[in-house]
């Protein structure tokens, strides 16, 4: 069986940018301690955010105006894809996620074989912003009920898709609708489960220092992402039993440090028992 550093090598970082000048160089470097092949999008960037990783080992891809951040993921999965990588890891470019968790999503990804890993914001929750937190609880039930078992942060950004997840090609939706349809379409289409690994997300305080304003913009974007998996769920037009199933299954947490217990191994489905 392959360690995390081994898949380490066959993986990619994804890292989609969109005016990130403040802290992109500190990201990417981070990314390439723990992996040596990444892939920055620059969304259409006008504040030199190219320009501050031009000289670094990196596939960097442009964009002339802004596309979006699924447009951006899409691009980077594809050219991964294209290069032969078994799978792609991804963060934001704003330097809210740690690169040195990076090796604890792959080694949930060896554990628990062709599962789509999240780095679930647990530790120092008390950190993040109420409403954003609001927003993300209220995010996790419904997207959960569209998958049809409970998930840990269905909207953190820092992530490990397996290569057939990245092979989706009719993924609908755009910016952070991208990432609540990407968790549906894998498990509806491809039976892919989602597996949760508690990271600490960082957030501007004298210790953590300047971070560029959120992209996430909670009415205009909860709004965007409840009305698109709303209308998902109708449509599978099973809406009791989906939310039975998703009730029954109760989120599947990784951590070996027993700070977030995992589940019972009662809960884990016979297709997803953990590696030892």
């Amino acid at each position: 069986m392959r360690d995390a550093a081994a898949l380490a090598q066959r993986t990619c970082v994804v890292i989609p940018a969109l005016n990130e000048q403040l802290r992109i160089r500190e990201v990417v470097e981070g990314a390439l301690a723990q992996c040596p092949n990444v892939i920055v999008i620059d969304d259409g960037s006008d504040d030199g955010t190219s320009d501050r990783i031009a000289d670094l080992p990196i596939i960097l891809l442009r964009h002339e105006e802004r596309q979006g951040k699924g447009h951006s993921l899409r691009e980077g999965f594809a050219e991964a894809m294209r290069r032969g990588f078994d799978g792609v890891l991804t963060m934001d470019g704003d330097g809210q996620h740690l690169a040195e968790d990076l090796p604890r999503l792959l080694d949930a990804a060896v554990r628990f074989p062709g599962a789509l890993v999240i780095g679930s914001r647990l530790r120092k929750r008390s950190q993040q912003p109420l409403y954003r937190r609001l927003a993300n609880e209220f995010g996790d039930w419904g997207i959960s009920i569209g998958c049809g078992y409970q998930i840990s942060d269905t909207q953190s950004g820092q992530r490990y898709y397996p290569a057939n997840v990245c092979a989706l090609d009719d993924v609908p939706g755009e910016d952070f609708v991208f990432e609540a349809q990407i968790l549906m379409s894998a498990s509806r289409k491809l039976g892919t489960r989602v597996v949760s690994v508690p990271i600490e997300s960082r957030y501007q305080s004298p210790e953590v220092g300047a971070l560029r304003k959120s992209h996430f913009r909670p009415l205009r974007d909860l709004w965007r992402i409840t009305s698109h998996v709303t209308r998902h769920i109708l449509s599978y037009g099973q809406l009791r039993a989906d939310w039975r199933n998703t009730r029954a299954h109760p989120p599947v947490i990784h951590d070996p440090t027993g700070e977030f217990a995992p589940p019972p191994p009662s809960l884990h489905q016979a297709s997803f028992q953990e590696r030892s």
